[in-house]
C-alpha cells in the first residue's frame, strides 16, 4: 500500500481500513506444487459443492479451495468471526466478545463490500502441507484478475495465510490486543500522512489565493481534501486549523478521537518560515499539541 502519490490526486485519497492493513497479504506469490488442478480437470465436483460457486475447478470437501470459498462466502455474508476464524489471523479475533469485534465492524465491512457476489475459483495446487488457491479478486484499482492465495495445513485443516510468520508470532503473543494495537498504529500513521496531504493543500490553496490559507471546509470545498478529514469515522482522529489573524501564517493538528482507542499520540504540523512543514508528535493523555 502507498500513500506517497502526489499533488490532487493524492488530496483525493481515502484512508485504509484497519482491516485492510491486517489482511492486504492474503494475495501472495505462488509457488510450485506436486498436485494441482486446473480449468482442464474432468474429475467431477464434490457433490457438497454450493450451487452458487462459480468455480472452474473441482472443489473437494475440506480442501484448500473450499477454505479459501468458505472464507469469502462468510466475508461477504458479514460473518467476520466465521471468515477469520479460517485463517491464521484467528487467535487475534476468538478471544473478543460479539460487542468488541462490533468496534471493527466499519473495517471489516469495506473489504465484505469488494468480495464479488459469485467468487470464481480456477486453480489449486497442493505441495505437501502447502496449498496456493487461484481466484478472480478485485485488485488494489477494484479490477477483477486472478490471484493467489496461501495457504497451510494445521492438523487436518487447511489454514489461509493472511499474514507472514513473524506478523502471526506476535498474535499470538496479543492475542485479542492485536486489532486494538493495529488499530492505534494504523490511526497514528494515517494521522502524519493526512496532516502531509493538509500541509499541501493548504499549499495548492496559498498559490492561488495571494498567499492566503485556509481553514478545513474551505480546503474541501476546493476539492483539495476529502471530506473524511471532517469527522473521525474512519480516520480515528479529530484534525484542526489554527489560522493567523491575516491568514498568512497556520498550524495543523490531529488528536486521537478516543484517546488510548483510536490513537494515543497527538500530533502537530507546523510550516517553518521557508514554507517547509515540520510534524512533531508525542503522547499527550489525548490534549491536541501546542505550539
Amino acid at each position: 500500500m502507498s500513500f506517497s502519490k502526489v499533488l490532487r490526486s493524492s488530496l483525493d485519497d481515502r484512508l485504509p481500513t484497519v482491516a485492510m492493513l491486517a489482511m492486504f497479504t492474503l494475495v501472495v506469490s505462488c509457488s510450485p506444487a506436486a498436485e494441482s488442478k486446473t480449468p482442464g480437470d474432468s474429475r467431477k465436483a464434490n457433490a457438497g459443492q454450493a450451487s452458487s460457486n462459480a468455480a472452474s475447478i473441482e472443489i473437494e470437501q475440506g480442501g484448500p479451495a473450499e477454505i479459501v470459498r468458505a472464507f469469502y462466502e462468510h466475508l461477504r455474508a458479514k460473518r467476520f468471526r466465521e471468515a477469520i476464524f479460517l485463517t491464521n489471523l484467528r487467535p487475534a479475533i476468538e478471544g473478543l466478545t460479539d460487542t468488541e469485534l462490533k468496534e471493527f465492524s466499519i473495517d471489516f465491512e469495506a473489504i465484505a463490500g469488494e468480495v464479488p457476489e459469485q467468487l470464481q475459483i480456477n486453480g489449486e495446487i497442493i505441495t505437501g502441507e502447502e496449498a496456493t488457491v487461484t481466484a478472480n479478486l478485485p485488485n488494489a484499482e477494484g479490477k477483477i484478475e486472478t490471484q493467489p492465495i496461501k495457504l497451510k495445513k494445521q492438523g487436518n485443516t487447511w489454514v489461509i495465510q493472511s499474514v507472514d510468520e513473524e506478523t502471526e508470532a506476535r498474535i499470538k503473543k496479543e492475542g485479542k490486543q492485536y486489532f486494538y494495537n493495529l488499530r492505534i498504529e494504523t490511526h497514528e500513521d494515517e494521522a502524519q500522512k493526512m496532516l502531509e496531504r493538509i500541509s499541501k493543500a493548504e499549499l495548492a490553496y496559498s498559490l492561488t489565493n495571494n498567499g492566503a490559507f485556509a481553514d478545513i471546509n474551505a480546503l474541501v470545498d476546493a476539492n483539495l481534501l476529502a471530506d473524511d478529514v471532517k469527522t473521525s469515522a474512519s480516520t480515528g482522529y479529530d484534525y484542526s486549523i489554527d489560522l493567523s489573524g491575516d491568514k498568512k501564517q497556520y498550524s495543523a493538528g490531529a488528536t486521537p478521537a478516543q484517546y488510548g482507542k483510536t490513537g494515543k499520540r497527538s500530533f502537530l504540523l507546523t510550516p517553518d518560515k521557508t514554507g517547509t512543514s515540520r510534524i512533531s508528535g508525542k503522547d499527550n493523555g489525548g490534549k491536541p499539541l501546542k505550539k
